[in-house]
């Protein structure tokens, strides 16, 4: 039988222009774990600390009666450009968050998977607003201060995006010379990403395609955290499958080159034969029972791309939202990548010395 060369190892740290070093790590300070000092869940919580603080100095409330929670990343960016007290409050809680990201960066360049990283670009929801954005500027300040030679630089894409590009890194380099497209998704606790990733070839260079000129088309976002229906593990599985099915038919419509393997990232640790083994508690349902295989189950209900059966790969979020980086990564030899969202996301690369020179 004819070995499928779309089919490699699940969670593989081996890939065509980088090795991985690590992912997810769970480096531990007292009883919780480092990472959540820097989350865009922490920064919320210290928000909240100082908004308290504010309104006992003023006896007032600068945010009003909205609950912190509520108060939406953009609201927080149009009260940091007013400048006035509740600016002054969200800047208290920048600061403070800069530091705790320094620190954390500080903790993880300890770990040896994590020595010799010289960049780290980080990611996530947060670094899409201007308050985050403020923040990992203010924290790579520090970190120069403190004379620690490691850079902090916000991810270049879209976080809705960059979970899906980096896929074009994950896939066998020689899926390029046949195919224009593939299909990528990524599975948060909130909301779940899927989209056609494009590769266009260079200019007068025929068939070849670059990688790192991908672009996402057709992105499709679903909030099933807030989406009642969604308490099942079956049911994201089947939302899932219904949005890959809805873009194969599209891509079809179009008349793209698109490739039979489908890339899907997702929380944990994803052991090479696709079962997830850790990491995916704030996801509905149990997926790492160990009788849960996540590509499987999608094969069985996902059409065929152009008259062949897809193969599904999985690959941790964090691991494949660095990878996006990666064209501007290539001056380095090791980086990182850390993601803020509801945790910290968390991974480190080598790049191959083939693909330096």
């Amino acid at each position: 039988m004819q070995k499928n060369p779309l089919r490699q190892p699940h969670g593989s740290p081996d890939l065509p222009a980088v090795t991985i070093s690590s992912y997810s790590l769970e480096l531990r300070e007292g009883k919780g774990f480092v990472g959540d000092r820097a989350s865009r869940t922490a920064f919320r919580a210290g928000l909240d600390r100082w908004r308290k603080l504010y309104r006992r100095l003023l006896g007032e409330d600068v945010f009003g009666v909205m609950p912190t929670e509520d108060i939406g990343e953009r609201a927080v960016d149009e009260l940091l450009r007013e400048e006035g007290d509740a600016a002054a409050v969200i800047l208290s809680a920048m600061e403070d968050h800069a530091a705790q990201l320094a620190r954390v960066v500080r903790r993880f360049a300890r770990h040896p998977s994590w020595q010799g990283v010289q960049r780290v670009a980080i990611g996530g929801g947060f670094k899409q607003s201007l308050a985050g954005r403020r923040t990992i500027r203010r924290a790579d300040q520090l970190l120069r201060e403190a004379k620690v030679e490691i850079r902090l630089r916000a991810m270049h894409h879209h976080s809705d995006e960059g979970g899906l590009i980096g896929w074009v890194h994950v896939a066998p380099a020689a899926l390029w010379r046949h195919y224009d497209a593939m299909l990528a998704v990524d599975i948060g606790g909130t909301n779940v990403r899927c989209g056609i990733v494009r590769v266009s070839g260079k200019e007068g260079d025929g068939k070849r395609r670059d990688p790192d000129a991908a672009r996402v088309g057709n992105l499709r976002k679903w909030g099933h955290a807030a989406d009642k229906e969604t308490t099942h593990r079956e049911h994201l599985v089947q939302g899932i499958a219904d949005m890959l099915t809805r873009l194969i038919d599209k891509a079809d419509k179009k008349g793209l080159k698109l490739a039979p393997l489908v890339g899907v990232a997702c929380p944990g640790h994803i052991h090479g034969d696709g079962v997830i083994t850790s990491g995916a508690q704030n996801l509905p349902g149990d997926w790492e029972h160990e009788n849960f295989h996540l590509p499987h189950k999608l094969m069985e209900v996902l059409p065929s791309i152009n008259g062949i059966p897809p193969t599904v790969c999985l690959h941790n979020d964090a691991v494949v939202q660095g990878l996006s980086e990666l064209p501007w990564m290539r001056d380095v030899s090791r980086w990182a990548v850390l993601t803020m969202g509801t945790g910290l996301g968390n991974a480190s690369y080598v790049n191959d010395e083939a693909q330096e020179d």
